[in-house]
Formats: C-alpha cells, structure tokens, sequence
C-alpha cells in the first residue's frame, strides 16, 4: 500500500478525536463566559498542540512525504496562531 494512502487513512482515524475532544474545551469555555478571543487562544493552542503530537508519532514513519509536511507545518502554525491570541486576549483584557 501506498504511505501517502496510509499516512491520510491513519489521520482520517485521529484527527476526528483530537477535533472533539478541543471542540468539547472551546464549548466549555464559552459556556462558562469566558472572553471570545480567550477561549479561542486556549482551543487554537490545544488542538495545534495535540495536531503536533499526532505529527510526533508519526514522525518516524512518514517524515519523508510531503503530505505530513504540510500537515505538521499547519499543525505548528495553528499553535503559534493560538499562542498570538492568547497574548492578544490577556494583554487586551
């Protein structure tokens, strides 16, 4: 089988987890009142992070296509992204 294939059918099987699981913390924090651009740093910031982790795992194995390349460079982005917003929601008040 092809590791291109592989690697998205392994991301098909993780990413929906990872999804819920951040999206279940952004509603809790909206829920709970906390600022829009707050709770939106801490669920930017969470899911870049466990991206990357999927990324980590994988690391080993699909280091070598562009695919994972791009997927952990969103992944990496999506958490510097999320680390700008919280600075932007606590410095702003």
């Amino acid at each position: 089988m092809d590791d291109n294939r592989v690697f998205l059918n392994y991301l098909t099987f993780t990413v929906p987890h990872v999804t819920v699981f951040a999206g279940a913390i952004f509603g809790i924090l909206v829920l709970m009142g906390i600022n829009t651009h707050l709770a939106l740093g801490i669920f930017a910031t969470l899911y870049g992070l466990m991206l990357l982790a999927i990324a980590f795992v994988a690391r080993e194995h699909f280091s070598g296509l562009s695919s994972y390349r791009l997927y952990f460079l969103f992944s990496l982005l999506l958490s510097i992204t999320g680390v700008l917003l919280l600075y932007y929601a606590l410095v702003n008040g």
